[in-house]
């Protein structure tokens, strides 16, 4: 039987289209209202390729889960402003594709195992991913609040010039 080579356009097409459908369906097992959901994929999408590409480039685990959610949390504050909902909504769809379901599997399966060695590293690279993207969320907070900030200082300085 000969082995079947995928083009790796088509197969990064075909990942793009599942962390979409994540996104989505990760929605519709929360309950998001209806009118949020293919926003909210695009969301983990918009976070998942900057992961990719970071990774793909850089190497960095830390780094792409980093600006993976840094940009999950910005976008979902923009989004959530332009649609008047709250950002949560957006931000809990968009880390899915982010979360180390694999590494934690593979934790439990090596502390079940006896393989206490692996099953640590496997946490600590749990611990890593999870601190990563949590740090993006703090830093996303930061960022839309000095540039909420910055635009009202923009605005105060446009009307007194106008007087």
């Amino acid at each position: 039987m000969r082995d079947v080579v995928m083009n790796p356009v088509v197969f990064f097409l075909i990942k793009c289209v599942c962390v979409y459908l994540s996104g989505i369906g990760f929605g519709l097992i929360v309950n998001l209202p209806h009118k949020a959901l293919n926003i909210a994929g695009f969301n983990a999408l918009l976070g998942w390729l900057v992961y990719y590409i970071i990774i793909t480039t850089w190497g960095g685990l830390g780094s792409a889960n980093f600006f993976g959610g840094l940009c999950i949390g910005v976008v979902s504050v923009m989004i959530a402003r332009w649609k008047k909902m709250p950002s949560i909504l957006f931000d809990v769809p968009g880390l899915v594709p982010l979360v180390p379901g694999g590494q934690a599997y593979n934790t439990i399966k090596s502390f079940a195992m006896g393989n206490y060695s692996a099953a640590f590293g496997y946490l600590s690279e749990v611990i890593w991913i999870a601190g990563s993207i949590a740090l993006g969320f703090i830093v996303a907070e930061l960022v839309n609040k000095i540039r909420i900030k910055v635009a009202r200082d923009l605005r105060r300085l446009r009307r007194s010039k106008n007087m």
